[in-house]
């Protein structure tokens, strides 16, 4: 019999990949059958995942009988949690990934594997106090740890599909367009393409569970400064895109009031302390050799999603 995975939250980027590369997998298609949740089975995403041949069921992380019923007879689990922007953003992700864990391990899953974070707020000797679904992850990491069942961790870097939404470059006149931010044009970033990569290191674990139990894959194709990140813009697009730095406070004016000191703190620890901590370069490289498969870089990523700059 096929052993089944669970996907938590198959319709979103990051289990829509990992059902995507299992599927795809020569080998591991043959080894599983997937199981994927969503809060809505009837949705057209989720229909969507039913003609692939996945099974969709309905489950809810603030619903714990549901989230027990989609993990029974599971071999394992990959879950992670959205991220709220309402100013609980670490209780949210406390709260919720225990749920998930605390599901698992009353059925008896014997795997799992959690989309994680790494905990800024340690890594920045407790100065940096608005990092919550960075810390709140990382503690859900440490929970799961303590469990009676065996565990691997995947850390994804910042998403590419933010440079078409937030971090999407703006007009400035004579048809220049600049990305905006206060930190400086050198701070690197680890991009990550989720929707096509992310099952590629869940892949990796699926393959050799043994290899990476207990370990972090810090999931990015590659580090990218400011600069190099506008120049892929202008490769892509045709057209000029810079990189304006900007005071803090004047920055700060153009961000929601409930998201302006989680998102500052945050480019701030990229900046200072590097997103994956002490050898985030180490960190990064090590990870991009274990993907099963070919990771998109950010030129291929523009090619695949072009910048709308109109």
């Amino acid at each position: 019999m096929l052993k089944i995975i669970v996907v938590f939250g198959a319709t979103g980027q990051q289990g829509g990949s990992v059902v995507n590369v299992v599927l795809e997998d020569a080998k591991l298609s043959k080894e599983y059958t997937i199981r994927g949740t969503t809060r809505d089975p009837g949705q057209t995403s989720a229909q969507a995942l039913a003609k692939k041949g996945v099974e969709v069921v309905r489950a809810d992380v603030d619903d714990a009988a549901s989230l027990k019923q989609a993990f029974e007879g599971a071999h394992v689990v990959f879950a992670n949690t959205v991220t709220i922007y309402d100013g609980h953003a670490y209780e949210h992700e406390v709260k919720h990934g225990r749920a998930l864990a605390d599901a698992a391990v009353a059925v008896g899953v014997p795997f799992y594997i959690y989309s994680t974070l790494p905990n800024a707020g340690n890594i920045s000797g407790n100065k940096l106090k608005n990092m919550g679904h960075f810390d709140g992850k990382e503690e859900v990491e440490q929970y799961i740890r303590t469990l009676p069942m065996k565990s691997a961790f995947f850390a994804p870097g910042c998403f590419m599909s933010n440079f078409s939404a937030t971090m999407a470059p703006h007009p400035i006149g004579d048809g220049t367009y600049a990305l905006f931010n206060f930190v400086s044009p050198e701070t690197k970033l680890p991009l990550i393409d989720t929707m096509g990569d992310t099952g590629k290191w869940i892949a990796a674990i699926l393959a050799d569970f043994p290899k990476y139990e207990g370990k972090v894959l810090s999931a990015a194709t590659a580090l990218y400064t400011f600069d190099e990140i506008v120049k892929s813009m202008s490769k892509a697009s045709g057209k000029s895109v810079l990189y304006r730095q900007l005071p803090e406070d004047k920055w700060r004016g153009f961000l929601p009031p409930m998201m302006k000191d989680h998102v500052a703190e945050m480019l701030r620890y990229f900046q200072d302390y590097g997103y994956y901590g002490e050898d985030t370069e180490g960190k990064v490289m090590w990870s991009a050799k274990q993907a099963r498969g070919k990771l998109t870089t950010l030129d291929e990523y523009f090619q695949k999603n072009p910048l709308r700059l109109d």
